[in-house]
C-alpha cells in the first residue's frame, strides 16, 4: 500500500530524517551541491543562446547570475519560489538517496521514486514553456494538444508536479529509514 504524507507525524518524520542526515557533513554537502547544480541547470537551460554569448564572450559572463531568480528579473516571486523550492527538495532528495543507498546497502533500483522527482523537478521547474512544449508534444501523439493552452498556471503545473513527486519521494525515503539509525538515532 502506498502511503501518503497526510499526517503531522509523517511530515515531522520527514523533517526530522532529512535533518538528520543533512547533519552529517558528506551528505550536507552532496545536498548542496545537488540543489546548486539543479538551480544552475533549470537557469541555464532556459537561456542557452545567453549562456553560449557568455561562454563565446560576446557579453559579460557576470550577466549570467542576473538569471538566477531573486537575482535578476527572468522570474516573478512566485515562479523563482517554485523553482528554489524545487532545486532545494532535489538535494534534500539526493542527500537521502545516497545516504539510504550506502547506509543500508541497497540497489539504486529502490530509488525509482526519487529518479522520477528529478527528471520532473527538471522538467517542470526548469521551464514551464519547455514543460508545456514536452506535454504538447506528448499530447499530439493522441491528437489532444491543444490542451496545453487550457492549464490555469501557464504551465506552472509542471513545477507544481515536481514538488509533490520530489516531497512523495522524500516521505517514501524517509518512511523506508523508519527503524535504520542516523548517526546512531534511529528514526522512529
Amino acid at each position: 500500500m502506498i502511503s501518503l504524507p497526510t499526517r503531522g507525524a509523517d511530515w515531522r518524520l520527514m523533517a526530522r530524517t532529512a535533518r538528520l542526515v543533512l547533519g552529517v557533513p558528506g551528505y550536507a554537502v552532496l545536498g548542496g551541491v545537488a540543489a546548486v547544480v539543479a538551480l544552475t541547470g533549470f537557469v541555464l537551460s532556459q537561456n542557452l543562446p545567453v549562456v553560449g554569448d557568455a561562454l563565446a564572450g560576446r557579453v559579460p559572463a557576470s550577466i549570467l547570475l542576473e538569471l538566477y531568480p531573486f537575482v535578476g528579473t527572468s522570474y516573478g516571486p512566485i515562479t523563482g519560489l517554485l523553482v528554489v523550492s524545487v532545486a532545494l527538495l532535489v538535494g534534500v532528495d539526493i542527500a537521502l538517496v545516497s545516504y539510504h543507498v550506502r547506509e543500508h546497502r541497497l540497489s539504486a533500483e529502490s530509488g525509482g521514486g526519487s529518479l522520477l522527482g528529478v527528471v520532473l523537478g527538471t522538467l517542470g521547474a526548469g521551464c514551464a514553456a519547455c514543460g508545456s512544449a514536452i506535454l504538447a508534444g506528448v499530447l499530439s501523439l493522441f491528437g489532444v494538444a491543444g490542451l496545453v493552452t487550457l492549464l490555469p498556471l501557464d504551465g506552472l503545473e509542471f513545477a507544481l508536479l515536481a514538488l509533490v513527486a520530489l516531497v512523495l519521494s522524500i516521505h517514501w525515503l524517509a518512511d523506508g529509514m523508519r527503524g535504520g539509525e542516523i548517526r546512531g538515532c534511529p528514526v522512529e
